[in-house]
């Protein structure tokens, strides 16, 4: 217990010591089996149903494939690297409901763009993807973290060493659906299913919190993104009433409140082509019928880019100019937003989307310091000016007030925050419709 306390208190000093222009120093992309050590790979508990990875493919070039088919018949296939700033980058993202004859390509990449921890002491910030790095930072999984998965391993030139970054995995997600209807012959019939999920994550150690990166591919076609923060509150960050809550006896020890603002950064290839449309949807009510108040939906093109705040009954989503399912609509994928409490203080934060016209510089929602981007501003904000949307990325900020509470201490439990894209006219019918009710498509079937 104190080695571990010592070593956090030195990954606490090391978040401290780093500054804004540390980012020079930290290294892109972190090779998976790169030279000075292989790649490996590590069953989990149960290796029966462990998630395989399948031959490397040419289409990874020095990334590597992960490709799944749940038991639902949907494959979901994709490559994946650790980077050093953003950690853990996914690619080349593609979906297969069962009865879809080849993959469909979703998103070009996807991955943490900023982790902004300011503390409500006004004494203390934090930058944690520009300024450390989350695959710099990465720790090993073990095999109990990772249950009937696969864990694989990249090296980390910031630890010289190998490091356990990867789990593939997969989960229940409960009532997929639940219908009591009747059979071709008039029988009652009840037609209920579970679902189930693609699992990928890998876990960084910044300072005395520990974070959690996941993804969630759904049998269904909706992506998950979620970070999860745990360890422990820093024992260094303590103020007074009003900045800070008292977890210790008595009402002397107050742990001070802080925000968590995640940025995730998502480059489409709907259908194979970079070039999409973004639609803004907004449903106002427009008078009152017999039963009830009549409500219209609006969507409004979003032609350039924006920066853009949630609003009652306002979403988003991400239409692809290349593909159509069968019912001859375009395949889409609509942003699904969790809680959020966006920081203010800063212009990036008090925002919760942006939508950018594609430059490959632009890879930071904040601390942005690519030399090809000099001049264009260091933050997300600076780059929503007027272009017009040909090749959309998509930037999600997902705010968390953290007050502390006794329950904080020790460890810290889970608290997630994210948002999800889910597939809208993908395809004509649900991709887990039973056979039985196929052909149940539109108003009159």
């Amino acid at each position: 217990m104190e080695n571990q306390a010592i070593m956090r208190t030195f990954n606490s000093g090391v978040r401290r010591a780093f500054g804004a222009a540390s980012a020079l120093l930290l290294l892109p992309a972190l090779a998976v089996g790169a030279t000075g050590g292989p790649a490996s790979a590590t069953p989990g508990t149960a290796p029966a149903t462990a998630v395989r990875a399948a031959p490397a493919p040419n289409t990874c070039g020095t990334a590597r494939p992960i490709t799944k088919t749940l038991p639902s018949g949907t494959k979901w296939t994709m490559c994946w690297r650790i980077s050093g700033t953003k950690g853990l980058v996914l690619e080349k993202i593609a979906y297969q409901p069962k009865k879809e004859p080849k993959p469909l390509a979703v998103l070009a990449s996807a991955a943490l763009a900023q982790v902004n921890v300011p503390y409500d002491s006004g004494t203390t910030e934090y930058n944690d993807l520009s300024d450390i790095g989350f695959g710099n930072t990465a720790v090993d999984i073990g095999p109990s973290e990772c249950p009937g998965g696969a864990i694989s391993s990249a090296y980390v030139p910031q630890q010289e060493k190998n490091v356990k970054a990867l789990c593939v995995t997969t989960a229940p997600h409960g009532y997929a659906y639940r219908a009591d209807d009747y059979d071709a012959h008039g029988n009652p019939k009840k037609y209920t299913a579970q679902g189930s999920d693609l699992v990928v994550f890998s876990v960084s150690q910044l300072g005395w919190y520990e974070y959690v990166t996941q993804w969630n591919f759904s049998d269904d076609g909706t992506i998950t993104a979620k970070v999860g923060a745990t360890g422990d509150l820093s024992p260094g960050d303590y103020s007074g009433q009003g900045t800070g809550w008292p977890i210790g006896k008595g009402d002397h020890d107050r742990a001070t409140s802080h925000y968590h603002s995640v940025f995730w950064r998502l480059d489409f290839d709907l259908d194979g082509s970079s070039k999409a449309k973004v639609q803004q949807y907004d449903t106002k009510q427009a008078g009152h019928g017999d039963g009830s108040a009549i409500l219209k939906t609006a969507m409004t093109p979003v032609a350039k880019e924006l920066a853009a705040t949630s609003a009652l009954r306002r979403w988003w989503r991400v239409v692809s100019t290349a593909g159509k399912n069968s019912d001859q609509h375009p395949r889409s994928w609509e942003l699904v937003q969790q809680h959020s409490d966006h920081y203010d203080a800063h212009a990036y934060t008090s925002k919760d989307v942006y939508f950018t016209q594609y430059r490959a510089c632009e890879q930071l929602a904040s601390g942005n310091a690519d030399p090809a981007c000099a001049g264009r501003g260091t933050s997300v904000d600076k780059w929503t000016n007027g272009e017009t949307l040909t090749h959309p990325v998509m930037w999600v900020n997902v705010g968390f007030h953290h007050i502390p509470r006794d329950e904080d201490r020790t460890p810290m439990p889970m608290h997630w925050q994210g948002f999800q894209l889910a597939p809208r006219d993908v395809t004509a019918m649900s991709p887990l419709t039973p056979e039985a009710l196929a052909g149940n498509n539109g108003q009159g079937h």
